[in-house]
């Protein structure tokens, strides 16, 4: 059964908080948010597909990554690893880009911090992003992140159950 998503949006702190829950161990669900190759399977919503050029999964390394369309338009963003508690959480500043990772300054960062909880179920994960503004977030849900960021859950659940 596809267990729900929570998605709650709060414009007085300009953050969104996102909860799903994995049937599959914490190690599985933690290595399809840590590792490129599981991620480029699942992180962009259908018929998006996500193209890792590098990552480098430390604290202050970089994932730099694109969402290629089905026209092959490419979007470049980049996460900036903070703090990796390993299997737990780890947080990283999310930015828009282009292809060599220099920040596009006309859209806001924001803060993603990760939490994954082993559950009776499998494993909880939390996700808290934290927008520089309400603008900035805005602009993001304005771009469809809530039903793309949504659908690319769902994926990986679908990914999971398959294993």
């Amino acid at each position: 059964m596809e267990s729900d998503i929570i998605f709650n949006k709060d414009f007085d702190s300009n953050s969104v908080y996102v909860m799903k829950i994995y049937s599959a161990d914490v190690s599985k669900v933690w290595n399809y948010f840590t590792q490129s190759e599981l991620l480029d399977e699942w992180w962009a919503p259908k018929p998006w597909k996500c193209e890792t050029k590098n990552q480098d999964f430390k604290e202050g390394g970089i994932w730099l990554y694109s969402m290629v369309g089905p026209e092959e338009e490419r979007h470049y963003a980049r996460v900036k690893y903070g703090e990796i508690m390993e299997h737990r959480s780890f947080d990283g500043v999310d930015a828009f880009c282009d292809e060599n990772g220099t920040i596009n300054e006309n859209f806001g960062r924001s803060k993603w911090l990760f939490g994954f909880t082993g559950v009776e179920e499998g494993t909880k994960v939390t996700i808290n992003i934290h927008f520089q503004t309400k603008e900035a977030m805005q602009q993001q849900l304005d771009m469809g992140f809530e039903e793309g960021f949504k659908m690319g859950l769902n994926q990986l659940e679908q990914i999971l159950k398959k294993q």
